[in-house]
């Protein structure tokens, strides 16, 4: 009697549970969607958006060019060194390892890998940035004067990524090929020649479609999230770090999900 009393008990706690984390995030699914609807508006003052727009490019998408650079290099390399390790095998063709690379780089590496590393240097900086400005009352202060604080804070940065993103990745395609060239150049694991046959064999230009799509909504996610957990953010100094740590986690948790929807429709 007393062991079912005990699992009722525990059932009606977890029950609980479940309805407390429904409400949370029904909590943030409205929250968030409400946010959107004062951000994605026409500007009020047009000058002061575009000035916004060109420093946010340069922020998140010049400033993002060398730490893509150098992950993309040494990730062509290691996929190249891999993909020849892995394809050792006389019934193979010799150009299979060339393919991979190419292919690997701009079905996964360029479009989701590379989002999941820069949401943690884009987003963290947004959502600090943002947070910092809610917890001493700057963006308090935006709303007593009239301005729509949403739409002057997080539409520049949303559309600044976007733009960038497709740039980003095709950079580090071409980056992360460059890489595994190096490999054919520098060793004699594989040579030059079966390696740029293998980079142009077969080569379907709607990967590259694919890659520019996935790449596009995994930015506007990334700024989105980031910009959500940074406006909502209350307290002080510690309540902006869990914000930036809560809206790298989310953003990475979103842009896996959503690779999956979006390989599964596009491909």
């Amino acid at each position: 009697m007393h062991f079912y009393l005990r699992m009722c008990k525990n059932c009606s706690i977890f029950a609980d549970f479940l309805i407390c984390v429904s409400m949370h995030i029904f909590q943030h699914i409205g929250e968030y969607t409400l946010l959107m609807g004062r951000v994605l508006r026409l500007p009020d003052r047009q000058r002061m958006f575009w000035r916004q727009f060109s420093r946010e490019l340069e922020k998140q998408g010049l400033q993002s060019l060398p730490i893509v650079l150098l992950i993309s290099v040494f990730i062509g390399a290691i996929l190249t060194i891999q993909a020849k390790i892995n394809t050792e095998n006389p019934l193979l063709p010799t150009y299979i390892t060339g393919l991979l690379t190419r292919d690997t780089l701009l079905l996964e590496f360029s479009s989701t890998i590379l989002c999941l590393i820069l949401a943690g240097k884009v987003g963290s900086n947004i959502a600090s940035e943002i947070g910092t400005m809610r917890i001493t009352e700057q963006i308090d202060a935006m709303e007593i004067m009239g301005v729509n604080s949403a739409n002057y804070l997080i539409l520049p940065k949303i559309l600044a990524f976007m733009t960038m993103m497709p740039m980003l990745v095709i950079i580090s395609t071409a980056a992360g090929l460059i890489g595994g060239y190096g490999v054919g150049a520098l060793t004699d694991i594989i040579t030059i020649h079966d390696y740029l046959v293998g980079v142009q064999y077969a080569f379907n230009p709607y990967f590259v479609t694919y890659a520019i799509i996935k790449a596009l909504v995994f930015a506007f996610v990334i700024t989105s999230m980031s910009s959500y957990y940074g406006y909502y953010a209350r307290g002080g100094a510690l309540e902006v770090g869990k914000a930036s740590t809560n809206a790298v986690v989310n953003s990475n948790i979103m842009i896996l999900f959503l690779d999956l929807i979006l390989s599964k429709l596009l491909l």
